[in-house]
């Protein structure tokens, strides 16, 4: 069943077939009518982080919580794509729970993305509203430039006295970090993440410090990035990952071997830099 912007996969009948009902998610007493609370209690929104891309990165709490809540909504870039986020998620998921897909494009006009994130929030608080739980599974952590962000900031003007409960995830620079033994952070050593922009001068501003830089969303700009690494002299200690955890997973460690490739494996990669500083002291 499609609804506007989402597609949903919807059983009106399986909660008496066996998902457990919203009360069980958390150890919270809900107000009932016979307890003198309202007639009516909203449902809560879990924000899930659910790491890079591996299922088994996903933690304990998360994954309790997806195999046992009612709605699940997962964020994809288009309408004709599939959700990055259900494809993680959907091995911890209940065959009966309700997915509800929602379009988060990839644009920049702020007035289209506002629209957007307004309506996922009208939908998702619609859920809430039936007094039902609903999980938003988001890549990586739940605050780190994720759409889940502005699904909270939307859902907080319309419905501020939502309850929303946010479950860390293993950033996806963490999971490069582990398989390439890069160590981002030792003593007092600095550490600046920045977002590769098209006019990158937030990267050559950051690769002019001491530290480590953690660029990300390198995308079709990994050309670019590569000459400023060789012009800063750290492309030789960087280490380059994309899709981390993920059956197409690539990891490198000799970035030069990455020259005209950026079309095929920018997207969701990662390169960490050591800029060089005494982190001992």
């Amino acid at each position: 069943m499609r609804k506007s912007i989402f597609a949903g996969r919807t059983d009106s009948s399986c909660f008496s077939r066996g998902i457990p009902t919203d009360r069980s998610l958390d150890s919270d007493d809900r107000a009932t009518p016979e307890s003198g609370g309202s007639a009516m209690t909203l449902g809560t929104l879990y924000g899930i982080g659910i790491g890079p891309g591996d299922p088994d990165l996903i933690t304990v709490k998360g994954v309790q919580l997806l195999s046992r809540c009612r709605h699940v909504v997962v964020p994809k870039a288009s309408e004709s794509a599939d959700s990055v986020a259900l494809r993680i998620v959907k091995k911890h998921l209940n065959p009966l729970t309700e997915i509800h897909e929602v379009v988060f494009p990839m644009i920049t006009k702020r007035d289209e993305l506002m629209a957007r994130w307004g309506a996922s929030a009208a939908y998702v608080e619609s859920i809430l509203s039936r007094g039902e739980d609903a999980c938003f599974p988001t890549l990586g952590d739940t605050f780190l430039y994720s759409t889940y962000i502005y699904l909270v900031r939307a859902l907080r003007d319309t419905l501020p006295e939502a309850r929303i409960v946010t479950i860390p995830g293993v950033t996806a620079f963490s999971a490069v970090a582990a398989v390439t033994e890069f160590a981002v952070g030792e003593g007092k050593q600095s550490v600046t993440i920045v977002p590769t922009a098209d006019d990158l001068t937030s990267v050559r501003d950051a690769l002019r410090r001491n530290g480590t830089v953690v660029i990300m969303k390198i995308g079709k700009r990994l050309e670019a990035v590569l000459d400023l690494l060789e012009e800063r002299q750290a492309i030789e200690t960087a280490v380059f990952a994309s899709h981390i955890g993920m059956p197409d997973e690539h990891v490198e460690t000799d970035l030069r071997k990455l020259r005209g490739r950026g079309e095929q494996i920018g997207y969701l990669s990662i390169i960490l830099a050591n800029m060089g500083t005494e982190c001992l002291e």
